[in-house]
């Protein structure tokens, strides 16, 4: 028997995944809320269940889709020993974009919102209401600093500026091939976020 949480449950990803895929075929401006929801064969009333407007459900999706990417390349590296915080970081940095450089949709989609996936509130509010005890970026990198004694003023800054330079060069990079194309640009990127993780004070 199926119950009526996963009945909701299944009407949300519905909505979340037909939302996702008109948004990247058609643009979020040109998707109207009847075709997300005729599209996920529910009713209208039930989109405003959970989401305010088509605007709120983009937010949730960069924040989900970004999140996944982030979790999906910790978990790469644990399958390996890499024991520098910064070549961590790079390892995760360097998963992320080249998943970004297959997806051109998704690219375009999460736009320069990458770091949504690490600090928003919606993706932090969702795992702690699932119990979700998880690791994640944020963590493996606070730890890290914390361990190896490296010297920020402020970690939680650095890590999010780390990521808004990732997210902000690289969608040109990988598009437009500016300032560089991707795999030339990589090395001075890397060098860069080598060096605010490691500046001493």
């Amino acid at each position: 028997m199926v119950k009526n949480e996963d009945l909701d449950e299944n009407k949300e990803s519905r909505l979340l995944n037909t939302a996702f895929k008109l948004f990247t075929e058609k643009g979020i401006k040109d998707t109207s809320i009847q075709e997300i929801v005729d599209n996920a064969n529910v009713a209208k009333g039930t989109f405003y269940l959970y989401f305010k407007d088509k605007y709120e459900i983009r937010d949730i999706l960069i924040a989900k889709k970004s999140h996944r990417l982030f979790n999906d390349a910790l978990y790469e590296l644990r399958k390996n020993y890499i024991a520098n915080l910064s070549d961590q970081v790079i390892f995760i940095i360097n998963y992320v974009i080249d998943e970004l450089a297959k997806a051109p949709l998704l690219l375009k989609f999460i736009s320069k919102n990458l770091s949504w996936g690490i600090y928003s509130k919606t993706v932090i509010k969702i795992y702690e209401d699932n119990g979700d005890k998880e690791d994640s970026v944020y963590k493996l990198f606070l730890k890290g600093i914390e361990d190896n004694r490296i010297k920020l003023d402020n970690p939680e800054v650095t890590l999010f500026m780390i990521i808004e330079l990732v997210s902000s060069t690289c969608f040109n990079s990988i598009l437009y091939n500016e300032p560089l194309p991707i795999n030339e640009y990589k090395p001075y990127l890397y060098d860069t976020i080598r060096n605010m993780i490691e500046q001493k004070r």
